[in-house]
């Protein structure tokens, strides 16, 4: 799938050209966006939710406080995607 190359507005900071951004190898690519949301990460309060998003989340944390033992390790599921059953 191309991408078309074009310019990306941010209003904090310069245009930023896409074209250029997708000349980059592939593993600079790759740190660029791992430096990208490792910024956004780093700040979880700013992030805004969708009202459904909120609502999906309430949702799930009052199941797992009803029902904590109903949840399955992350190990087991893993090992389950992997087929190592």
């Amino acid at each position: 799938m191309a991408v078309m190359a074009r310019l990306v507005y941010c209003p904090v900071m310069s245009a930023i050209n896409l074209s250029e951004v997708l000349k980059l190898p592939v593993q600079e690519r790759i740190r660029l966006v791992e430096a990208i949301w490792d910024s956004v990460a780093e700040q979880p309060d700013r992030i805004e939710l969708a009202p459904w998003q909120a609502e999906e989340l309430d949702r799930r944390f009052a199941a797992y406080q009803a029902n904590p033992s109903d949840g399955i390790p992350w190990i087991e599921v893993k090992r389950r995607i992997l087929g190592n059953a």
